[in-house]
């Protein structure tokens, strides 16, 4: 007899008299209270039991003694007495023997562990030792078996066994396992690279294994219940020692801590005739934007870190990095006649070469807005202004336009470039006056009939209908002359005015300068119709973050803005070395003038030298034959309006700019007339128009008298 099952009996044989004499002797007390207890968690058990898949008469015959034990106290609470016929005491006796017969609590308490009332002892005998099983043939493949032997030994990991292994070509210890549950119909789970290299023997360094899906074939199940492991210790070691630019790509520089994370190299090409390298790549994430940082890239792929030699372009997902075995742009393009003659259609040019080799082109005019075209031109001293200058000039005199250029300071170039255009002079109250006619031409043309029908017309770019030329007004250092204290308000207030008015008048307006922010001359209003309307053009700025922010202030869209180095200095050797050694720096390169970032159409920025026009030379062979001007009609307009004269005239003629002085006036301070060198622009009767914090300043000045 188990002890449980005696335990058991006895439970019962003490449960009798109780539910025969408690609710009898105490109804409603705490025995009678605790067994209608019992009997509710019975009934729930006996319920959920009830909607068990497996075991559920089990389970039912486990949960039966409780609501059994409760019906029979709540019967003999109703009954007088004990009960006619003690039925009371009847029924607590069948309750016992029930318990003593079927025993639900102990014989059902497990589903395998149903001990018998009296086993029979066994007694043990000596038998034969059996005999060792026979091999079983695995067709041959002697690895499978290998495999196979090695994983039982170690103890078969997450519970899998190895169906298939495989040897890599060529490969002495890099091999393909297949896995699959040891139960079928079960998943793997828990598989470690761990508990692999263990049983096989190996190291489980990074890249030795690799546990993956399975590729559903013919023949072949796949799913959670099989692996596949990927063991490769011949080819990690490989990979560590002599890694492909791939494998180096993905390794180092595609990691989180990488020069270009959660990308992937796609293509890497090499143009021997050119002399570059191509690194071709992608985000991984087609909707993400690669982010780059180019020098740790180059360190990286064990390449010079020399900004003269790589440059890196971004399209969308895709990028791609150019290393050149000498700076691509350190030649110079000599300006031709062929080049900087304009396509008779489309008005394009060709204005330089990028690092890649790619014609830049630039245009002058707009063939899709049937307007005439801004420019933009910003750089510091000698970086190149002047240069690209003579550039677009000499494409928009062989386009059969005018050009009228203005200096503040007089400069060689500048002169040398008079010869072959229309107007050209230098100082403040030249460019005052040259802005002054451009904006009366504007009115002039706007109401200037057409041949063809008597009728004014906006202009129309390549109509031989249209009686007057395009006007390209070009102004030099605009930033400095819109600071001069006597014609600095003029020279702002009309510049503003001729980039929003003058574009459907054939006129375009071309101001070149240091800076494109509002405090240093260029309006909100100008610098937005400029870079709408026009190509900009940014030369060495004084610094690679100076340079990015000028081509920031220019730009609509956010592009990885390629840098500009100070100058083209290839890598030579250790500077650590040379410093060891007391040996002196080598020589520091050659400039980078010419050398831009134009900012195209869609807002992308790209890396341009610009085409080299060698003032030493006669630049007759560049410019057409004939330098164009104003038509008779304008000439006769403009000095109706005492506007066209010799602008180089040292002073200002009796009421061009300010009204003549009463006598008044001139005894009281000057009130009405020009105002005094030193006191700004507030000595005149004309109301000051602020448009900057500096002439917000100059005005406060004046006012204090300071």
């Amino acid at each position: 007899m188990p002890r449980a099952a005696a335990l058991e009996r006895l439970a019962y044989t003490l449960a009798a008299p109780v539910l025969a004499a408690a609710p009898n002797l105490d109804p409603g007390g705490p025995v009678t209270t605790s067994i209608a207890a019992a009997g509710v968690i019975g009934v729930g058990g006996i319920a959920a039991a009830s909607k068990s898949l497996e075991g559920r008469g089990r389970k039912i015959l486990r949960w039966l003694p409780l609501p059994l034990a409760a019906a029979i106290d709540v019967a003999a609470s109703y009954t007088p007495g004990y009960g006619p016929w003690y039925c009371d005491v009847t029924a607590a006796a069948v309750f016992t023997a029930a318990g003593w017969l079927v025993m639900p609590m102990s014989r059902h308490a497990r589903r395998h562990h149903r001990p018998a009332l009296a086993a029979p002892l066994t007694t043990l005998q000596l038998q034969e030792a059996p005999a060792a099983p026979a091999p079983v043939d695995h067709g041959g493949d002697a690895l499978t078996w290998g495999m196979q032997q090695m994983w039982e030994r170690a103890g078969m990991p997450a519970r899998t066994v190895v169906v298939k292994a495989e040897r890599h070509p060529g490969r002495t210890h890099d091999l393909t396992v297949l896995l699959g549950a040891a139960e079928p119909g079960r998943p793997i789970t828990g598989l470690t690279t761990a508990a692999v290299a263990a049983a096989v023997g190996v190291d489980d360094d990074p890249g030795v294994i690799h546990i993956g899906p399975v590729v559903q074939m013919k023949g072949r199940q796949a799913g959670p219940g099989w692996a596949e492991v990927q063991i490769t210790p011949e080819a990690a070691k490989r990979r560590r020692q002599n890694p492909t630019a791939q494998e180096k790509w993905t390794d180092r520089i595609a990691g989180p801590r990488g020069g270009a994370p959660g990308t992937e190299l796609t293509d890497e090409a090499r143009d021997d005739q050119r002399g570059v390298t191509f690194y071709r790549g992608r985000a991984a994430d087609s909707g993400d934007l690669p982010r780059i940082d180019l020098m740790k890239v180059l360190r990286e792929l064990g390449l010079p870190e020399d900004d003269s030699r790589a440059f890196l372009m971004v399209e969308g997902a895709e990028f791609l990095i150019s290393v050149f075995d000498r700076p691509p742009l350190s030649p110079t393009f000599k300006a031709t006649r062929e080049l900087l003659t304009p396509d008779a259609k489309s008005g394009r040019y060709v204005a330089g070469f990028s690092i890649t080799g790619q014609p830049v082109t630039n245009f002058v005019f707009q063939h899709d807005k049937n307007a005439a075209k801004h420019g933009l031109v910003l750089g510091v001293t000698r970086g190149g202004k002047t240069q690209f200058f003579a550039v677009t000039m000499i494409a928009e005199s062989n386009a059969g336009q005018i050009v009228w250029l203005s200096s503040y300071m007089k400069d060689e170039k500048t002169t040398a470039l008079g010869e072959h255009i229309d107007c050209q002079g230098v100082g403040a109250l030249y460019m005052a006056r040259q802005l002054r006619a451009a904006i009366a031409l504007c009115e002039i043309r706007a109401n200037m009939p057409w041949p063809h029908d008597g009728k004014p017309h906006d202009y129309k770019p390549g109509d031989p209908r249209c009686p007057y030329r395009q006007l390209n007004v070009y102004t030099d250092e605009f930033m400095s002359a819109t600071a001069d204290a006597e014609y600095g308000e003029f020279i702002q207030t009309d510049a503003d005015a001729l980039t929003v008015m003058s574009l459907k008048a054939g006129i375009g307006f071309n101001p070149a300068g240091q800076s494109p922010f509002a405090h240093e001359g260029f309006s909100t209003k100008m610098k937005d119709n400029l870079k709408q309307n026009s190509r900009p053009v940014i030369f060495n700025m004084g610094s690679p973050s100076a340079t990015r922010k000028a081509a920031e202030g220019t730009m609509e869209n956010v592009y990885d803005i390629p840098s500009i180095p100070t100058r083209y200095a290839p890598v030579e050797g250790s500077a650590i070395e040379r410093a060891m050694a007391g040996e002196a720096e080598p020589e520091t390169g050659v400039s980078t003038g010419g050398v831009a970032i134009v900012v195209l159409d869609n807002g992308r920025p790209m890396l341009m030298k610009a085409l080299y026009v060698d003032f030493d030379e006669d630049l007759a062979g560049l410019f057409p034959d004939e330098v164009y001007g104003l038509t008779d009609y304008e000439i006769s307009e403009l000095e109706a309006r005492g506007l066209w004269f010799d602008w180089s005239e040292p002073e200002p003629r009796p009421g061009e700019f300010w009204p003549e002085p009463d006598d008044e006036d001139d005894d009281s301070g000057n009130a009405g007339g020009r105002p005094r060198k030193g006191r700004g622009k507030s000595g005149g009767k004309r109301a000051p128009q602020i448009a900057s914090a500096r002439q917000a300043l100059d005005a406060m000045r004046a006012l204090t008298d300071a």
